[in-house]
Order: structure tokens, then sequence, then C-alpha cells
């Protein structure tokens, strides 16, 4: 009797631990619950091992990443799979076997907050090797350097210089990929990596050989607001909570995290700041840049006064490098044709669908997919055990318009 009880309790405690109240609208809300409470467990063992000082945080938490879900480069019967390194950068290669002489190319940037998840893992691992083969293409995944040890503008140089390496004609030659048929993409902080260098690189014009398109997955691109409508309705969904965006943003830019309550209030950009000008400001105003319904029902938070010692500590808060949103509109102009997917259960969600409406202002194709019942990462669960149907559905509709439109 006593064991049963015993039984009970810990089993009532372990739902306690796993349930979590969320939006009517997610997509399989109990696989969400069952990978959030793994990434919590993970999370929350990180900080106490920080706390203790054996190690920082994001070390453990990378290295528990990576035991779990890296593999190696092994070849299958319709791709071949190698490590090589572009530029000085580390990246997996994915080539397809027959198919046409040459193919189509894509450099591909993984998320995980510029701070763990790596090319090597087996969700990106997986996802690239299903790009090879269904669209006959060549993917290089890069393996750019990571915080802690490495701060921005370092995963950005790393992303620049894998990107230029992709585009030289030695690459393209030895690997038989189509100069003509060029993509740059990724996902999360692997989308705003790919933002970026897309800005970069098509403002070059020494450059010869230039990307097609821009394939751009819930990407984060600011960090002056963290108040839109997305942060606000989804504070509190996992797996990426507004909390903790705020903190890898904070650790990418080499910044203190004792300032995520600072960014949270919108402190950090209130109207006393001299250094957002009123142009700036209009760049991510989501009252005039989102439609209707994702504006719903709330409200912009400018403060009149705030803390105006933190752009100065953290300049990078305003560096268009870092935030791909800000940039002039003659800029994103000149990036190439672009798919970006947004899920309404992110805290992205808006940050997306603000740079989709400015790219279009700006005159630029834009795909805007965006999933109802999807949640940040959505796309890299789509193999067992944690699949999910929109993860699925994503991954599907994302290399659809790859094949329509590379």
């Amino acid at each position: 009797m006593r064991l049963r009880w015993a039984g009970a309790v810990l089993l009532a405690a372990a739902a306690y631990y796993v349930y979590l109240p969320l939006p009517s609208g997610v997509c399989e809300p109990w696989k969400l619950m069952l990978l959030d409470a793994l990434f919590r467990s993970f999370v929350k063992a990180t900080d106490v091992a920080h706390a203790l000082g054996v190690c920082h945080r994001l070390h453990l938490l990378n290295r528990v990443v990576s035991l779990v879900e890296d593999v190696e480069p092994r070849p299958c019967p319709h791709v071949d799979v190698t490590d090589t390194v572009l530029n000085g950068v580390p990246a997996r290669v994915f080539h397809p076997k027959g198919g046409q002489r040459l193919k189509r190319g894509v450099i591909y940037f993984h998320g995980g907050g510029w701070a763990f998840c790596s090319g090597r893992m087996r969700s990106y691992d997986l996802l690239c090797r299903k790009m090879a083969k269904d669209l006959d293409s060549v993917i290089m995944s890069v393996d750019y350097r990571l915080a802690p040890d490495a701060v921005f503008p370092d995963q950005y140089h790393d992303a620049l210089a894998a990107s230029r390496a992709f585009l030289s004609s030695e690459v393209l030659e030895l690997y038989g990929i189509d100069p003509q048929r060029l993509c740059l993409s990724g996902d999360s902080s692997g989308g705003n990596l790919a933002a970026a260098v897309a800005q970069e690189l098509g403002s070059d014009d020494a450059l010869t050989v230039k990307f097609k398109v821009q394939a751009l997955i819930y990407p984060v691109l600011q960090a002056l607001d963290f108040h839109t409508p997305s942060y606000q309705q989804n504070q509190a969904v996992p797996i990426l909570y507004r909390p903790l965006m705020a903190s890898f943003l904070l650790e990418y830019l080499g910044a203190d995290t004792s300032l995520v309550p600072v960014l949270l209030a919108n402190n950090h950009s209130s109207l006393d700041q001299p250094a957002i000008s009123a142009s700036t400001r209009s760049k991510l105003d989501w009252t005039a840049l989102l439609p209707a319904e994702r504006r719903k029902r709330f409200r912009p938070l400018v403060k009149e006064r705030g803390s105006s010692e933190v752009l100065v500590q953290v300049p990078q808060l305003m560096d268009v490098r870092a935030m791909p949103l800000l940039a002039e509109q003659a800029v994103l102009g000149r990036t190439p044709k672009a798919y970006v997917m947004t899920c309404e259960f992110d805290v992205l969600r808006d940050d997306g669908l603000m740079y989709a409406r400015r790219l279009r202002d700006a005159g630029v194709e834009v795909t805007s997919d965006h999933y109802e019942d999807g949640f940040h990462g959505c796309m890299m669960f789509s193999y067992l055990p944690m699949s999910s149907d929109v993860g699925r559905r994503s991954m599907s509709s994302y290399i659809r318009w790859l094949d329509q439109n590379l």
C-alpha cells in the first residue's frame, strides 16, 4: 500500500511539473509540455551548476545538448555527408548523389540563441539530409562560434566569412553548385545571422555571385521592444519564454544578464534615449507594421523616462548587424527574394511579420508563411520521438518554397 501511495505521489508530482496551461490553439499541447519539461530541467540544472561555480551555464547546456544530439557525418543511400571548413569556419556538407550535374546550393545557420546547438545535431542533420535529397541541392550547415566564449560580432563574422566562401568560385566548382541558384537560410538566432548577412552581401557591389533567395525561420530581429503583441501574448508559452529570449540576447551581445529586467520593462528604449531617433522607432513600430489581427487588444509600452545608461553600456542593441530590423529601407531593398516563417505562439512572431512588411515596402518579393498552431522551434520537431504535426507541415512548406523559388 505504501509503495502504491509513493508511486501515486511521484506520478502526481511529475504531472504537476510537466503540466503547463497552454493556449487552446497550440498544436499537440502535451508534446510541447513534455518537451518544455525536459528543456526546463536542463536549464535548471545548468543554473545550479553556474551558481555553484562549477562552470558557465551555457557551457554545460551546450555540452548536454551535444552529448544527446550530436551525430557523426555518416553517408546514406541518397546523400554523402562530410565535414569541411569554410574560410576557417566549420561546416557540414550534405551532397546529393546523382541528379543534375549542377546542384542548387543552400548555406544554413542553426538556431540555439547564439549559444548552443550545432549543425551536427540530429535534428539539423536530418533536416539537411532531407533538403539535399528532396531539392537535389548541396546544403552546407555552418558551425559558427558560440557564447559565452564568443560574443557579437564573432558569430556574425563567422556567418559572413562562411557565406563569402560559399559564394566563391572555388567552393562552387568543387561541389558542383549552380552560381545562379543559391540560398541563405537559418532558424531563430540562425535566422538573425542569415538576415544580417543577406543585408551585408546584398549591398556589396564587388560580388559577382549573389544569393538568389533568403529563407528565414522564426528569426530574432530586434531587442528594443519586448512588448510587441507576440511578446505580450506568448511570454509564458514554451519553449522560448520572454525572459529567456532577453537573456540569450544579452549573452550574445556580451552584456550583463542582470539587465534582463531592464529590457523586459522597455526601460532601455524609453523616449529620453538620445540614441534612438524617431526614424529608428518607426522601423519597429508594430502599431503601423502589423495587421489588426495580430495587434489584437495589445497596447505599446513606451516609457517617458528609462535607464539611459543601458545603450551606453550595450551599444550593440542598436547595431544593425545584430538587429536586422533596424536596417535602412535602401539596404533592405537590395536583399534577395524572401521567405519568412512565423508561428502564432512564439514571442518572435512579430519580429518576423514586421520584417516581412518592411521587406515588401522596400520592393522585395516576400512569402510570409504563418502557422496559427505553431510554436517557436516547431520545425525542428519533425522526427520521432518528439515529432509534431505542425513541425512536419512547416518543414514540408519550407522545402516546397525552396523547390519552387530556388
